[in-house]
């Protein structure tokens, strides 16, 4: 229902505007002199917005300095603008994030390969031919049971993540620039 009487009102408007701007059809101005000596809600609308029609008209809109731009980049000029990021991120960190991932990759592995019994005998013939590896058999409760272990995995995974964010971010960075 209000939807309706919002779609009259702006037609009664956009009808109105047009009729004062003078772009209406005769038909239509017809129409609208027959709404506005019958229907009062359209006389108050259309002295609301002749009223309007007439201020717009007759104030002079106001026009920026000739030095407006000059001024505002002036201003600008005063505050310290940021550095660019090349300037204020120490490298060392990075590499220093990297090693830590490194190292933390190369401790995985240690761990996993501490993992393995040597002691049991395996063929010995190369190439390997994996239709003969049974990979049902293979018990990876061993490595992967450790409750810290899988804490470990954890972390990494999100600090990896984190990495790979900042290299791809910095990437597309790089490629606006150029």
């Amino acid at each position: 229902m209000k939807l309706s009487v919002m779609n009259t009102q702006q037609n009664i408007e956009d009808r109105l505007w047009d009729y004062i701007d003078g772009i209406s059809s005769s038909e239509e101005k017809t129409v609208i002199d027959n709404l506005l000596e019958s229907n009062a809600a359209w006389r108050d609308k259309y002295r609301e917005l002749l009223e309007v029609h007439q201020l717009m008209n007759s104030s002079e809109l106001e026009e920026p300095s000739l030095r407006f731009t000059k001024n505002v980049m002036e201003d600008i000029a005063k505050y310290h603008i940021a550095p660019a990021t090349k300037t204020y991120i120490n490298k060392k960190i990075i590499w220093g994030i990297g090693g830590f991932f490194i190292a933390m990759i190369i401790g995985f592995l240690i761990y996993g390969f501490g993992q393995i019994n040597w002691s049991t005998p395996g063929d010995t013939k190369l190439p390997i031919n994996l239709d003969k590896i049974d990979f049902n058999k293979i018990d990876f409760n061993k490595i992967f049971n450790n409750t810290y272990m899988n804490i470990f995995m954890m972390i990494n995974v999100v600090l990896a993540l984190v990495l790979l964010d900042r290299y791809l971010t910095n990437r597309k960075n790089k490629i606006k620039e150029a």
